[in-house]
């Protein structure tokens, strides 16, 4: 695999080598030793920085805008000026987050361009100290990717899991961090650690590995090493101190975990322990209730016994920890947001996420310091940590990137081949009870149609490039009776019918969709293109995939598995309970058919 060509921009070099004094800062492993020269930077950087300087270290942010110094309306509500840049310099930003919906990803030049404009404006303020950012995506892969094509796609971690590679877990990382990296992106806030034991979660599902702690621990250790010691990245073990037994979403409304210590120790740990001991860069909060090891009532990201005692006392994390998106539901009931801000640093956090009033926040945090209820030492220990971190994972000797290297590294032909192969390795077959699978393709007429307008052409494609004739009707997550009438009439004739459900478990028409195929008398083939559960809810499936995700990598290989070039080897990497009894388990853990 190839790896990113990082260069420093002449046009900051004098800034950058007055700080770089003691002497050059190598890329490093997140867990080697820290030559002198960097602690010596460290230091010195530390003690002439002003408080408002330290304070801006502690906030990561969203800005508005595709480059740096384009003036964008949608920032000045939130910050009160313009520009990218503008809000980096205002606040002496730490961090930025890059979003789709804040056109910061549009494609791979706009992203290196955007983060050498922001690393310019960082350290090209008039100030004595001058720090690169950290910039950071959530790309997780699966259903949560902010960078679509061309940059290298994989299927998530749950399709991971159900490979059980630990080897193609770490190289997915490894590929993605090589990307971000070339692009300008320092840290990514995967890999989620959180154990989905379940079915009902509607926030984390297939972005966990597994319902088996030491499964999605071992996948955890392995992309932590392909993130960081091959992608060069900052890796987030997220969300501690566990976010897989909820049915509520803490975007929206305040989860609470029942979960007792002891059950605690054997689910929910393992991953984080399992992250920290690969020396992983930053912990991410989560903003839920967890009872059992902090009765107060408070969220764990504002909860002092949780991230403090447990996190840092009793399991010796050492790095940096972020809070989860400030403006979440989740974290913004019980107090205000100037208030949440002071409480999570309180509590141990050393980074605030994307806090939703910065103006408030950012005084009262300076102002917490000056009265003493943050203390000088506590606010230098949460910038020390931030800072070691930059000169740690090499940001602060190469803050800037080479747009003319983008080509040899994103979504080349050797990336894009991995990632194929990785992908063909998840698919899991639950069910084929009458022998329907494998379609040999040629010659056959077959019906594509359910969820997705790009999922069902992309199968179809596929289906079409190993000679079948395919006709495509999407009918959507919630398919109206006309829809379900109109494929039904579209099934007639065919040889076999492929079907895509997406949460199907929670969409009755969904439901009908699929029976109402079944009962055409047409060999009905259902792709669960999201959550493996899909099948407990439609009585009488007996040819049934599980691709974990419906990116287009994880689509094109079931397409193979169906037409049989490809051999599904993909196990569940969760139980599969049925309908109406959670204990009850219709496929279990482990179970997966192959041809």
């Amino acid at each position: 695999m190839s790896r990113p060509s990082i260069t420093r921009r002449t046009a900051i070099a004098s800034a950058v080598a007055a700080a770089l004094a003691a002497g050059a800062i190598p890329v490093t492993s997140a867990d080697a030793a820290v030559p002198a020269g960097p602690k010596g930077w460290v230091q010195s950087t530390l003690a002439r920085m002003t408080l408002e300087e330290k304070v801006g270290q502690l906030f990561v942010q969203n800005v508005y805008g595709s480059d740096a110094t384009t003036p964008d309306a949608r920032n000045l509500p939130l910050y009160g000026v313009a520009s990218p840049a503008e809000v980096v310099q205002k606040y002496h930003l730490g961090g930025v987050i890059y979003f789709a919906w804040t056109d910061s990803v549009n494609n791979p030049p706009q992203i290196a361009g955007l983060s050498n404009g922001l690393q310019q404006a960082a350290l090209s303020q008039d100030s004595k100290v001058h720090v690169p950012l950290g910039i950071s995506v959530d790309q997780e892969q699966g259903i949560v990717t902010r960078i679509g094509p061309p940059a290298t796609q994989f299927p998530g971690s749950m399709a991971l899991g159900a490979g059980r590679s630990t080897t193609d877990a770490r190289t997915a990382a490894a590929i993605t961090g090589q990307e971000l990296r070339a692009m300008g992106i320092n840290t990514d806030f995967a890999p989620v650690s959180d154990v989905n034991v379940n079915p009902l979660n509607p926030v984390i599902g297939t972005r966990s590995f597994s319902s088996n702690p030491q499964l999605a621990a071992d996948m955890v250790a392995a992309q932590v090493k392909g993130y960081q010691e091959d992608g060069k990245v900052s890796a987030s073990a997220k969300h501690f101190p566990g976010h897989g037994d909820t049915a509520t979403d803490s975007h929206v409304a305040f989860p609470i975990i029942t979960h007792t210590r002891a059950q605690w120790e054997q689910i929910d740990a393992p991953p984080f322990k399992a992250a920290i001991e690969q020396g992983i860069d930053m912990i991410m909060t989560a903003h839920l209730s967890f009872p059992a090891l902090d009765d107060s009532g408070n969220p764990a990201t504002l909860s002092k016994p949780i991230l403090t005692d447990l996190l840092r006392g009793e399991l010796g994390y050492k790095g940096v920890i972020i809070t989860d998106a400030l403006n979440m539901q989740g974290v913004r009931d019980l107090y205000g947001d100037a208030e949440v801000a002071v409480r999570a640093l309180e509590a141990g956090v050393d980074q605030l996420l994307m806090t939703p009033e910065m103006d408030a926040a950012y005084a009262a945090v300076v102002d917490a310091v000056k009265t003493g209820r943050i203390s000088r030492s506590d606010l230098d220990a949460k910038v020390r940590r931030v800072l070691e971190l930059k000169v740690e994972r090499g940001i602060v000797a190469n803050p800037m990137v080479d747009p003319a290297a983008l080509d040899s590294v994103v979504g080349t032909a050797d990336h894009l081949a991995t990632a194929a192969a990785v992908s063909n390795r998840t698919t899991t077959l639950v069910a084929n009870d009458d022998g329907v699978l494998p379609v040999s393709a040629p010659g056959k007429d077959v019906l594509v149609t359910g969820y997705g307008v790009s999922t069902t052409q992309t199968l179809a494609d596929g289906l079409t490039a190993a000679g079948a004739t395919t006709t495509v009707r999407q009918t959507g997550t919630s398919p109206s009776a006309s829809a379900i009438a109109g494929a039904v009439a579209a099934a007639q004739g065919k040889d076999a019918v492929v079907v895509t459900t997406m949460k199907a478990w929670g969409t009755a028409s969904q439901q009908k969709l699929v029976k109402a195929l079944q009962d055409t008398g047409v060999p009905v083939i259902v792709v669960a293109t999201r959550d493996p559960y899909d099948i407990a809810y439609l009585p009488g499936t007996a040819t049934y995939l599980a691709t974990y995700s419906y990116s287009p990598v994880a689509i094109e290989s079931v397409a193979r598995v169906i037409t049989g070039s490809v051999s599904p080897t993909g196990k569940l990497p969760v139980d599969i309970p049925t309908k109406d009894d959670p204990s009850s388990v219709l496929f279990p853990f482990g179970h997966g058919l192959s041809y």
